[in-house]
């Protein structure tokens, strides 16, 4: 068994190890980075385009990020927070595109205008607030909001197609909203990093032991999938960005930091539509909001898309149940997981969640009538014909200790890091890749404490991410530049009236 030595083993070939790949390479060129993936393909798991939304999760148009509160007011904090970060994302990117890291932007990222769009009285009342709520602020300052059905017409035709016009209706819209191939991004950010000598990517490559040894550095054993032969990396950092796959290697570490935690995978497939003639009749993202019960990732929303340069019209996700971690992983990964620390949360989030539980089971054995019918709640005239069944990929929720009620289920994003920064490992779902430069840059600054502390590293973080170490929650001006900047470089500017279209 042979012995390599790297400064860097990224444990998945995902957008999050991507990204942090990257940034570290930027931050210092001699790094030796390794990238291992059990897949033969990069970002084809958690990062491919159909199994994720899509969306550049800003805030504008997901209701579940902005919940009621008891009284009837509106928590805005969760959506300022992710608009915040992925106002990073932007930043990083048209960093990478103007120094000829990244591709013309528009091969993976398009301009689309985010919608919601709700029906019903009681719902039509959760919108008006929410807007209120955020118009107010600058980061959701040109956020519009519209009870017209003539107005409506315009923004979502298809959705108001042979609407019943005495039903309460009510919707926003943000135009410099974001569909985002992160598998394309994913594969370019890769690519990129091959170009350098000091980056290794090992595909068909299965993590089989994880070790750490009494000087703090990782010995890893990988596995060749074909060949049957393992080697053993020696590694000074390792990132677990394995997706649904962190979890048992968190688990396999062995540190402290990761005890208590389990997972709770929801599967999920959309509903598909190629047909031209729909396709190019809806050039926005509608989102609506989850039926009482429902996981967050199951937020219905109908999607004019851009995958693999391809357009089409989705529609879902519908969630299901499911006992894998992984797409092509074993029905025992969810039992496996269980140990004797984590047992104690695990049954306390399955006593306390047995509506969820049925939910899922009921949605796993819809029929595709049924789904459609779904749909057309959003566009009365969707056709059965024109729609099929894909997968929507999967994510694997976070479980944790609870005092209170012995355990509790997430649904966020949550970064695990050992006590000596040598291991860091990213559990849970969304908004994930909408957010990954700012997932990221934290865990560097958790595990390269020192380091990012220096002047050279701070300058070019600035240099990469001009909000670095600044609130644009907080910071008009800041975020009016910065702004005015991303929409620029990667084209996300809009004609008026043109949803989804550049500016020439």
């Amino acid at each position: 068994m042979s012995l390599k030595k790297v400064d860097v083993l990224l444990v998945g070939a995902g957008v999050m190890s991507a990204t942090l790949g990257k940034l570290l390479s930027l931050l210092d060129p001699s790094l030796k980075i390794m990238m291992v993936e059990r897949l033969s393909r990069v970002a084809h798991e958690s990062s491919h385009g159909l199994n994720n939304a899509g969306t550049g999760h800003a805030g504008y148009c997901e209701l579940n990020y902005t919940p009621q509160r008891p009284d009837g007011s509106v928590d805005i904090s969760r959506a300022l927070a992710i608009n915040a970060a992925y106002e990073a994302s932007l930043q990083f990117w048209s960093y990478l595109v103007e120094q000829g890291v990244l591709p013309a932007p528009e091969k993976f990222i398009n301009p689309i205008y985010h919608q919601s769009f709700v029906w019903g009285e009681q719902n039509v009342a959760f919108l008006r607030k929410r807007y209120q709520a955020l118009h107010t602020h600058h980061l959701f300052e040109e956020m519009e909001y519209s009870e017209d059905p003539a107005v409506l017409r315009k923004w979502m035709p298809l959705v108001m197609e042979h609407r019943d016009p005495n039903q309460p209706i009510a919707a926003t819209q943000v135009k410099h909203g974001t569909d985002v191939d992160f598998g394309m991004l994913t594969r370019k950010l890769v690519r990129a990093m091959s170009r350098q000598p000091t980056f290794e990517l090992r595909l068909g490559h299965t993590i089989t032991g994880l070790k750490q040894h009494p000087d703090g550095r990782w010995h890893v054993r990988v596995t060749d999938n074909h060949q049957n032969h393992s080697k053993t990396i020696d590694a000074g950092f390792v990132f677990l960005g394995a997706g649904g796959g962190a979890l048992p290697l968190l688990q396999k570490s062995g540190i402290t930091e990761g005890q208590g935690y389990g997972g709770f995978p929801v599967s999920g497939h959309w509903l598909i539509c190629r047909n031209p003639d729909v396709v190019k009749r809806h050039t926005s993202k509608v989102y609506g909001k989850a039926p009482v019960g429902a996981p967050p990732m199951s937020v219905p929303h109908l999607d004019a898309r851009i995958i693999d340069g391809k357009p089409g019209l989705l529609f879902g996700p519908f969630a299901s149940i499911t006992t894998r971690f992984l797409k092509g992983g074993s029905v025992l990964d969810m039992f496996s997981s269980i140990k004797s620390n984590n047992l104690k949360p695990m049954l306390a989030v399955a006593r306390d969640n047995l509506e969820l539980t049925r939910y899922l089971v009921a949605e796993a054995f819809r029929s595709h009538k049924d789904r459609v019918a779904s749909l057309q709640e959003f566009y009365a005239d969707a056709k059965l014909k024109d729609w099929e069944l894909a997968s929507a990929g999967l994510r694997v929720q976070i479980i944790k200790d609870c005092d209170i009620n012995g355990g509790r289920l997430e649904f966020g994003t949550e970064i695990v890091t050992a006590k000596d920064g040598t291991l860091a490992s990213l559990l849970g779902a969304s908004p994930g890749a909408s957010t990954s430069v700012q997932a990221m840059i934290e865990v560097i600054e958790r595990c390269f404490k020192s380091r990012i502390k220096s002047a050279e590293w701070q300058r070019k973080l600035k240099e990469m991410i001009p909000s670095y170490g600044e609130s644009l929650d907080e910071n008009v001006a800041l975020l009016h530049a910065v702004r005015e900047r991303t929409l620029a470089t990667l084209g996300l500017e809009h004609r008026e009236g043109k949803s989804g279209s550049k500016k020439k």
